[in-house]
């Protein structure tokens, strides 16, 4: 009996024949994706833009919706408006950029820049993971309070494995998971939505709000900041770029071309009704809080509005049930925007560092550091102090979007990157024009707050000189880091559609029909999200 021996060029033929396989079955779902109609295709890219937008919903916007309304009435809802056209540009910039590279936008700045600053970056993305969650792990303890009337502080440490909890139960269905916090969501906005059509705030003035500019009043800037970092958040760019990954697009020009405008589509019916939300919750505040009628307690509820003294706003909706559907819904957005950063975390460490971890071991890690400062500050400050936390987290995530958005727009643009998908002038031109607009404001705010700190200080001179020697280098290490990050020449290709556009070329050169139906790129390694397939 003969032994068939294994030879070196049978086990190629082998891989060849595995190879040729695999592409044969990306070629065929390329195929018949492309062929399916709109409707379909449509729906197969949906997920990754609803998942993004409950980041605008979570307890960081509700304090600063809350707080915004309840100080300046409707003059602040231009910010909403103008924060969410932005963000709806930027999100479908970093979906644009998963989609035509393959990549999400640590992994490419990862490729791109020099190891140093390559770090530095990895460092304020996760500092920002960290900052978006601290007002999650307030708004929780909050919600916890509300319900089980238990101190916040108690409330911040049950929180560290609430999440866990939820992450835990999605093996049991993820769509019935997804389903139960959307429902959840929809209550608080139901909510809101319902008191809003009681209180009928004047349609002409929420209207003036929403489209005439205004900063009048002491803390208008201040509040437009924290509106602006509540909403327009860095790890949020990471998130979208990645997200997209795991629906399986066609390489082909047709198929990118989809892609792209699925995503903005979607991202932008979502971030609508965020925007909606944003406004309810904002008028409500504004309409209640400047009521002829308020009484004593109330009025003093909202000179120092915070999440956990909020529910009296719902009152004539839903009576003396108010606090308990508005601590579920508290809990509910808490939790889901949790969620967003838990999985942004994970790509921003697998992208620049090039390591995975766990989910929960992710999540407990987050976390941990979120909730130190938030415990400390919820025993020292009790609920007041905690709600302050989040209105400076809001700051700190506006302080630190440069870095993020800096490099989607520079690579979003580059035909290194995108090759023929860049943007187009007009795109290049309103996105940088409202992008550095953003940033100047912040640098703007963040250096004569410091300064007015200084003036106006009760600190022996001897420690505002040392206070002054330390920030105000700092201050010029982030000027310059901005402005490297915008002038630094792009020099690593990352268009992966090159071959395909070279077989384009020769298929018209030889008079040949351009092949539609190009292998399908997929991130199995970024399959695993919490979105139903």
């Amino acid at each position: 009996m003969e032994i068939e021996r294994e030879t070196p060029g049978s086990e190629r033929a082998r891989s060849w024949r595995a190879n040729a396989q695999e592409a044969s079955k990306k070629l065929e779902d390329g195929d018949r994706l492309i062929k399916e109609p709109a409707w379909k295709r449509f729906l197969v890219h949906v997920g990754p833009g609803f998942m993004v937008s409950l980041a605008y919903l979570d307890p960081g916007n509700l304090e600063t919706d809350l707080q915004a309304g309840a100080n300046h009435r409707y003059e602040l809802l231009w910010v909403i408006l103008i924060g969410l056209i932005f963000a709806l540009i930027i999100q479908s910039l970093a979906a644009n950029l998963g989609v035509v590279t393959g990549r999400h936008l640590a992994e490419i700045c990862k490729s791109e820049y020099p190891k140093f600053l390559r770090i530095c970056l990895w460092i304020l993305a996760e500092v920002a993971v960290i900052a978006a969650d601290i007002p999650e792990v307030i708004g929780t303890a909050f919600a916890f309070n509300l319900l089980f009337h238990i101190p916040v502080w108690v409330g911040v440490l049950i929180t560290g494995s609430s999440t866990l909890l939820l992450l835990g139960l999605q093996r049991y269905g993820v769509r019935k998971l997804e389903f139960l916090i959307s429902m959840l969501v929809l209550v608080m906005a139901a909510c809101f939505f319902g008191e809003m059509s009681f209180v009928k705030p004047p349609a002409v003035e929420v209207l003036k709000g929403l489209f005439i500019p205004r900063l009048k009043g002491p803390g208008a800037t201040g509040d437009a900041i924290a509106l602006l970092g509540a909403l327009i958040m860095p790890h949020n760019l990471f998130l979208h770029s990645a997200l997209v990954l795991s629906r399986k697009t066609p390489s082909s020009v047709r198929g990118i071309k989809d892609a792209c405008r699925f995503f903005l589509y979607e991202s932008g019916f979502a971030l609508f009704v965020a925007l909606l939300i944003n406004i309810a919750v904002i008028s409500v505040s504004g309409t209640v809080c400047f009521a002829d009628n308020l009484s004593p307690e109330d009025a003093e509820k909202c000179s120092d509005l915070t999440l956990d003294s909020s529910s009296f706003l719902l009152k004539n909706v839903l009576g003396r049930s108010s606090a308990i559907v508005y601590g579920i819904a508290l809990l509910a957005s808490g939790q889901s925007s949790t969620i967003t950063g838990t999985y942004s975390g994970q790509y921003i460490m697998q992208g620049f560092l090039d390591i995975r971890m766990k989910k929960w071991l992710r999540n407990l890690m987050t976390r941990c550091i979120a909730i130190a400062p938030s415990l400390v500050v919820s025993i020292i400050g009790g609920s007041s102090g905690a709600g302050r936390l989040i209105i400076i987290a809001s700051m700190i995530l506006s302080f630190e979007l440069p870095f993020a958005l800096i490099p989607l727009l520079k690579f979003s643009s580059s035909s290194s990157k995108m090759g023929p998908h860049k943007n187009s002038v007009y795109i290049i031109v309103f996105s940088w024009l409202l992008g550095l607009m953003i940033i100047g404001i912040n640098m703007y705010f963040l250096s004569t707050s410091f300064v007015g700190w200084l003036i106006h200080n009760s600190l022996p001179k001897y420690a505002n000189v040392l206070v002054s020697l330390l920030v105000f280098p700092l201050m010029l290490i982030y000027i310059f880091a901005v402005i490297y990050l915008t002038f630094r020449k792009d020099t690593v290709v990352t268009f992966v559609a090159d071959s395909a556009q070279i077989d384009t070329e020769k298929a018209k050169a030889t008079g040949e029909e351009e092949e539609e139906n190009q292998p399908v790129p997929f991130r199995q390694d970024l399959a695993d999200i919490p979105l139903p397939e």
